[in-house]
């Protein structure tokens, strides 16, 4: 409830609002807008109902007369709540007759606000608001905030067009509102801050405040910390002092389920009794809400659901096992096996695994839950059936843990032999359709084909999920290969088998496939618009498949930055990371990787190894091997060191990543990086150009172009045309350098290949200019460009380090703290992504940012 004052234009107590209130103009003006005579804000505690009211109600015009009625929520009687609204209003008398006499024939504008209505429901108390409203003056605006509605003829004041029902979802904090509550900090932090506040808050007024009193470091830690019993009192005080013990009891049992109905609650808490708590629960306002738009579930507001179940409660197993039950009963797979892990029963869970299919592990948290299983009961798992291992199997590939999916996939002999010689042969082509993917994973390309490809030869119709990751799997080498045609001829056969089971799964892992592949040949913005059509697919037609929602979302932040969307690029890598993590896939790399290159591409270098160490560390947290994750690390990390002039250092990793892909034992790329080694190989050949040590750079560079063009690779053509240019111009051939130039720009112009000549202009801002190519518009130089990173202060602290003053020179010549001075200093060597001072300098000249 907000607080009251005295107000020297207005008579009586007003509401105060707080010296940390966030003006909210999309929740303010639509209301004072509205010309409804009634406006009604019905949400949960703490979603800020009394402080919008409060800030519509300073913005009356001077000529209308406020009323401010603060109800608290008590329970109040008729007769309490006239005699209330009479002393508000100013009268002497409070008899409903004469209230109501009053209120119809009042011929000032009178704005009248009833804040935190009665919480119980009172039957009586509603009919006396519903003949108030009915029968009140047109003069006569009514503001109404509570926990519960009314039960007043809301259809007929909608009919009017008098009602304006205020959408409790809308009174939410979004992200950009948090931040401007973080201003203290540095705008890159405020975001990250503001972004992990509210994850964790879903925007909730109350949690978002709780969260700015706890003063952590948001940028850096994924929890909240400082005073944990904040929450908890909140909520014993605001929630549970309303509620009955059964009832209290009853909404902690519908906090630990994920979703839940009417029907639910019957078997829960007993045939009609435990329906009824539900509404009851819903009435009043218990922060119960809509399960995925649907119009049957529903759930606790999550972050409150989330803290309940981090709680530990004895009692807990028990309704765990209740719930499972029910859903065991309604063939609701999924939830029971989630709810028997819960309640500890482990053989109930390992039974249910016998209805899961492998497409079950791309719908919500079905792998977080087989890997939870297998940590509990790893070798009673082993001595399941065939298809139980499978599946585990598949979900341990999915998360990156080879050694223990290798370890699964041994103990199929187990199963040998089977009852006739057909079931043997596929037992036996189900075991080398998963050793091929691990071989695949681990980078063994020749062995993992030929698995995959016998395989195919002796797997049946019955079978077509192993038949699709075969495909998949031998359309991910081709693409790794070069062999375009090949990769698409495997990746349409297996498109066509997928929609002909009616598998909208595996149809979006193979448009993945198929984005890669179009993405080779150039065709960024179709490969776009591919998903783009197929995430639209999966959300109408397959709500549950947020894993694969994740795959697609970090592949369509990697294209966007191909083709110079930061904006868009950002929020798909953010989207993807987010999914990726929770569900536990390794793919999560990509997004840090994402994020990363749009950091450098801003110039902020220390963000962007900020962001490799975060991802480095989450890998080795999961146990994941480096063959996943320590190449494709270290190839962005050279692309970064190559942009600050750390020749050296590049070098020094080239030649140690590429000795795992050269020689008779040479691994393949990731399968999510199809241009890795040739990007290492023409980066090589920059850096040792860099160093002095190149022996025929544009002989080897021209080499690996006539490669990429008789396989059709477009996208790697631009950047090796590009590479051409520079090592052409540094080695004193200006008319070469124009010549590859400008073939790498006609390919850039006719693919959007935007990144390609972002990180050329990184790596060599005044290339173009020295060779007389004025062709680069503005678009083009932007990614690089500081001018927009460094504070006009800082590019004058900057100017005067280039004319070689001291730091308490620079100090006394602008007036500020020797303190100051180095904290400029220190933020822009991080935004030029340099270390010395003699380093920014440098770079602020090549820059042009001093002369």
């Amino acid at each position: 409830m907000t607080a009251m004052t005295t107000c020297l234009d207005r008579p009586g107590l007003l509401p105060r609002l707080s010296p940390h209130h966030l003006y909210r103009a999309r929740l303010v003006e639509p209301l004072l807008a509205s010309t409804a005579r009634v406006k009604l804000l019905c949400a949960p505690p703490g979603s800020g109902k009394s402080a919008l009211l409060a800030e519509c109600m300073l913005s009356a015009p001077a000529t209308c007369e406020v009323r401010w009625l603060p109800l608290a929520g008590e329970a109040i009687s008729v007769g309490g709540f006239c005699q209330r609204l009479a002393r508000t209003l100013g009268l002497k008398t409070s008899d409903e007759s004469e209230l109501l006499e009053y209120l119809a024939r009042l011929p000032t504008a009178t704005w009248l606000f009833i804040d935190d209505y009665c919480r119980v429901p009172d039957p009586e108390l509603d009919l006396l608001l519903d003949r108030l409203l009915a029968s009140s003056s047109p003069m006569v605006t009514w503001w109404l905030s509570g926990r519960r509605r009314p039960q007043c003829n809301w259809p007929r004041l909608l009919l009017d067009d008098e009602l304006y029902d205020g959408d409790r979802a809308a009174l939410a904090f979004n992200q950009g509102e948090i931040e401007k509550l973080l201003h203290h900090l540095e705008p890159a932090q405020a975001a990250k801050g503001a972004e992990r506040i509210l994850r964790h808050s879903g925007g909730w007024c109350a949690g978002v405040r709780i969260a700015l009193l706890q003063k952590c470091d948001w940028t850096r830690h994924d929890t909240l910390c400082g005073r944990p019993d904040t929450l908890h009192d909140y909520l014993e005080h605001e929630l549970f002092a309303n509620l009955t013990p059964e009832l209290a009891e009853a909404w902690r049992v519908l906090a630990l389920l994920p979703r839940f109905n009417a029907r639910l609650s019957d078997h829960l808490f007993g045939a009609g009794e435990g329906a009824q708590y539900l509404s009851v629960l819903q009435a009043l306002g218990c922060f119960i809400e809509p399960w995925q738009d649907s119009t049957d579930w529903l759930q606790v507001f999550a972050p409150l659901a989330l803290l309940m179940r981090d709680e530990p409660w004895p009692a807990a197993r028990f309704w765990h096992r209740r719930a499972c039950q029910w859903f065991v009963a309604e063939q609701d797979w999924k939830a029971a096996f989630e709810q028997a892990l819960l309640a500890q029963e482990f053989e109930v869970a390992v039974s249910l695994l016998q209805h899961f299919s492998f497409e079950q592990l791309f719908e919500e948290q079905t792998v977080v839950l087989l890997l939870r299983l297998h940590e509990q009961r790893g070798d009673e798992l082993l001595f399941g059936s065939p298809q139980l291992v499978g599946l585990i199997t598949a979900a341990l590939l999915f998360a990156g843990r080879f050694e223990q999916a290798a370890e699964c996939i041994e103990q199929l002999s187990r199963f040998t032999p089977q009852p006739s010689a057909t079931l043997q042969r596929q037992l036996i082509a189900r075991w080398q359709a998963q050793q091929g993917w691990l071989l695949h994973l681990l980078g063994r390309m020749e062995a993992s084909r030929a698995h995959f490809l016998e395989a195919l030869g002796e797997l049946d119709l019955e079978c077509w999920p192993a038949r699709l990751m075969c495909l998949s799997g031998l359309t991910q080498q081709a693409l790794l290969r070069g062999e375009l045609d090949v990769a698409q001829a495997l990746n349409r056969e297996a498109l066509c088998l997928a929609r002909a089971q009616g598998s909208l799964v595996f149809e979006g892992l193979l448009e993945l496939d198929h984005a890669q592949l179009l993405e080779q040949r150039g065709a960024s913005c179709r490969a776009d618009d591919l998903l783009a059509n197929m995430h639209g697919l999966l959300c109408q037609q397959h709500a549950n498949a947020e894993p694969l929602l994740g795959r697609i979302a970090l592949r369509r932040g990697r294209l966007n930055l191909s083709l110079g969307r930061a904006q868009q690029a950002a929020t798909y890598f953010e989207s993807g990371l987010q999914i990726c993590l929770r569900s536990q896939d390794k793919r999560a790399l990509y997004g840090f990787l994402g994020l990363a290159q749009l950091a450098a591409n801003r110039l902020d270098y220390a963000q962007a190894f900020d962001l490799l160490r975060d991802a480095e560390r989450m890998m080795q947290q999961r146990r994941i091997p480096e063959t996943v994750y320590r190449s494709v690390l270290l190839h962005t990390s050279i692309q970064f060191w190559l942009q600050q002039g750390r020749s050296e250092l590049a070098h020094e990793a080239l030649i140690r990543v590429l000795r795992h892909y050269r020689g008779p034992c040479a691994r393949q790329a990731p399968p999510a990086t199809l241009e890795l080694v040739d990007s290492l190989e023409y980066l090589l050949i920059l850096t040792e150009v860099y160093l002095g040590r190149a022996q025929a750079p544009l002989e080897r560079l021209e080499a690996q172009l006539q490669r990429a063009s008789q396989r059709g690779m477009v996208a790697l053509q631009a950047q090796l045309h590009l590479a051409v240019a520079e090592v052409a111009w540094l080695k004193g051939d200006p008319d070469a350098a124009r010549q590859s130039l400008a073939q790498g720009l006609a390919l850039v112009e006719r693919c959007n290949l935007q990144q390609a000549l972002c990180d050329l202009q990184l790596r060599q801002p005044l290339l173009p200019q020295a060779i007389g190519l004025t062709g680069l518009g503005d678009d083009h130089q932007a990614p690089g460009a500081p001018q927009n990173r460094l504070s006009q202060r800082e590019i004058q602290v900057l100017r005067l380090v280039a004319q070689g003053n001291s730091n308490q020179q620079i100090a006394d010549l602008l007036f500020i703290s020797l303190h100051t001075v180095k904290t400029h200093a220190r933020r822009i060597n991080g935004k030029l992504g340099v270390e010395r001072r003699t380093q920014a300098v440098a770079k602020a000249k090549v820059l042009g940012i001093v002369t």
